[in-house]
């Protein structure tokens, strides 16, 4: 499954029949801040998008709630017509209120014009993988997703969906999803301090299915940031260099979808991703979520 890359770290991952670079962009920092309204620099965002594209990134995550509906506006603007490589994964089951917080939206109604929204600004007939959004702002919560995902997948079998995933998941409630119908990717808060989902990263790279890490700095504490910085010190590279290079070396199904709104950043992230971490490292770095 997985294949050598010579342009990013990490070769290559399978989600479903989409082949994408493990090495991914997450656009959600191009919206305004609180990921609310356009960017300050609208042209930026569109060159920090292209020279993802121009790296050979074929793995870009998003959702209409980034802006709302900036993110995949801005995607359209500079990639459309999309490259036969390029993959764009989104998420649906959140929208925004007026004071920036994001209220859930997990009704059969809301899906379905998320869905619709998402193929309008991105310009698509059919979108390649929709992550089904739960939880809230504090993390995953318990409950049934059936009837959230029961609606998506009747999308899917209307042609409008290729892929399915679950975000800000349990995993109970990453289980009863495969109990409805195929998921393809995972995506949840992880990092180098936040190691819960430790087996069930190596449950899902048992079975082909994606892990996808978001806030890889998310969450430290003072004492885990200085344990990660004295790494990166030694190494002569950034934090979040070493974060990025842990998370690949920990499970071959893990893809990163970093977010910057500068190509600077992108570049150093890409090739901060594939910093060499030798034994020795990576045991110290993993005594920081112990």
């Amino acid at each position: 499954m997985n294949t050598p890359s010579t342009a990013l770290p990490g070769g290559t991952w399978t989600l479903g029949d989409l082949t994408v670079t493990r090495f991914g962009y997450g656009a959600m920092q191009l919206a305004g801040p609180g990921v609310m309204g356009p960017p300050a620099d609208h042209d930026g965002a569109l060159a920090v998008l292209r020279d993802a594209a121009a790296l050979g990134i074929t793995h870009i995550d998003t959702a209409g709630a980034y802006g709302p509906r900036v993110t995949n506006r801005l995607i359209r603007a500079a990639l459309y017509p999309y490259a036969a490589p390029l993959h764009i994964v989104t998420k649906v089951g959140a929208d925004r209120d007026e004071q920036g917080g994001w209220p859930p939206a997990r009704q059969p109604e809301d899906l379905r014009r998320a869905v619709h929204e998402n193929l309008e600004d991105l310009g698509l007939d059919a979108l390649d993988v929709v992550n089904l959004r739960l939880g809230n702002a504090q993390g995953p919560q318990p409950g049934s997703l059936a009837e959230p995902f029961a609606a998506l997948v009747e999308l899917q079998q209307q042609g409008l969906i290729r892929h399915l995933g679950v975000s800000n998941a349990t995993r109970e409630q990453v289980a009863e999803a495969q109990t409805i119908a195929p998921i393809v990717c995972v995506q949840n808060l992880y990092n180098l301090a936040h190691r819960q989902d430790d087996e069930l990263i190596d449950e899902l790279a048992d079975q082909g299915i994606a892990y996808v890490p978001f806030f890889p700095l998310g969450g430290f504490t003072p004492l885990q940031s200085t344990a990660l910085s004295t790494v990166a010190t030694r190494l002569d590279t950034t934090p979040m260099s070493v974060a990025l290079a842990w998370l690949l070396r920990r499970s071959p199904n893990i893809l990163l979808i970093p977010g910057t709104s500068s190509v600077a950043h992108l570049r150093e992230n890409a090739a901060g991703a594939g910093l060499p971490l030798a034994d020795e490292e990576l045991a110290e770095l993993d005594k920081i979520g112990n």
